[in-house]
């Protein structure tokens, strides 16, 4: 039995074009991968929306697309969708009911989201010649964030997680949990991530597979069970993206057996000079595998893990840290983060501002009270 999982699907710019224009979006050889597979599903990451739906206030892009793109994944062969992502619920809770309708009206499965926290937070189960399966998607939390009363997707909760594994174990024999997370445009998990995932095998995951980063990294075997910790973008059209590992991917296939789960990688290239996805070949492939086989026994050393990680937070303090500064404006703060400007908070300020940010209890209190603020 083969199951199929593939990255982040966001139908836009040149690829939201040949999609209206009934262009292909996918060669014939993806198309042939997807369908040879039992069971596949792919990371949604947009709102099926249009121009009467109001955006959410958040940080960052707000992604959307049309019924057509939808269609499109169908017609590649692809079973199920994952929802649980930071931009599903970036046209409110009207984009999320008109996405699972769109999505369940077109035949295809989904799993991590929903019109509120309850039917975002179901397991998907199916059962696959003769074998039950369960899916378990969630992720990051960030602005898309479903609750009692509004849609969105599943958050990444280690408690909840570890519970529904649990339950899932009673009605399947292979627990496959899905985590849309990690640091964009990094290719290494942080050492959270990795002893999160491996805690999630120990609780029964017989897989564990991310995205998020928009590229991709490397896996491990963890007693037996396979973790991928970023497998790319799948379809993400950007126009300053090009020649990249923005533009590098692959999907995973578990092949399913009596003796254990075999993994198996197709690497591919994605709306790179053109707005196509298809298997990657040539010195591209060569180097691809050598590159994942380095990632990998990098994330395999903890000592070399910390290191790589230490040197992205140093380079990536200061653009973080440029929201917390006294520059109101995008463009100063934009600057600050570069060191162009200084910083500008006294230590006894700083100390302050992190003994709210690292105490659960004080945390607690300050999310809350920022999400009521921002949704007066």
């Amino acid at each position: 039995m083969r199951i199929l999982i593939a990255g982040d699907y966001c139908p836009t710019n040149r690829v939201a074009k040949c999609i209206e224009d009934g262009e292909p979006v996918f060669s014939d050889a993806v198309v042939q991968q997807i369908k040879s597979a039992d069971y596949s599903l792919v990371n949604f990451e947009c709102a099926v929306s249009d121009s009467t739906m109001t955006p959410i206030p958040k940080c960052g892009q707000h992604l959307g697309c049309t019924v057509k793109a939808v269609s499109v994944l169908k017609e590649a062969g692809f079973t199920g969708v994952t929802l649980a992502n930071n931009h599903f619920r970036d046209y409110g809770s009207e984009g999320v009911s008109r996405t699972i309708d769109v999505l369940e009206n077109t035949g295809i499965d989904h799993v991590g989201g929903g019109n509120n926290i309850t039917e975002a937070s179901q397991i998907l189960y199916k059962q696959i010649e003769g074998r039950n399966l369960a899916f378990i998607n969630v992720c990051e939390n960030e602005f898309s964030i479903a609750d009692e009363n509004r849609g969105g997707s599943v958050s990444l909760d280690t408690i909840d997680v570890y519970h529904r594994i649990a339950e899932a174990h009673k009605m399947s024999e292979y627990v496959v949990v899905i985590i849309h997370g990690g640091h964009e445009h990094f290719q290494y998990p942080s050492p959270r991530m990795k002893k999160l995932y491996r805690f999630f095998v120990e609780a029964g995951a017989d897989a564990v597979v991310n995205h998020h980063q928009h590229c991709y990294s490397g896996y491990e075997m963890y007693r037996g069970k396979p973790i991928f910790y970023g497998i790319g973008n799948f379809c993400f059209d950007h126009p300053k993206k090009r020649g990249g590992i923005w533009n590098e991917g692959y999907m995973v296939v578990l092949d399913m057996t009596d003796s254990g789960i075999q993994p198996e990688l197709i690497p591919y290239i994605q709306c790179d000079e053109k707005p196509i996805v298809e298997l990657m070949g040539g010195q591209k492939l060569q180097d691809f595998w050598r590159a994942v086989q380095s990632i990998s026994n990098t994330i395999c050393d903890d000592k070399k893990l910390y290191q790589i990680n230490e040197e992205f937070i140093r380079r990536r303090s200061s653009a973080l840290m440029s929201p917390f500064t006294p520059y109101r404006n995008e463009y100063l703060q934009l600057a600050a983060g570069r060191h162009y400007m200084p910083f500008l908070i006294p230590q006894n300020i700083l100390a302050k501002m992190l003994g709210v940010i690292q105490c659960e209890s004080h945390r607690d209190i300050l999310i809350e009270s920022m999400k009521e603020k921002l949704n007066k």
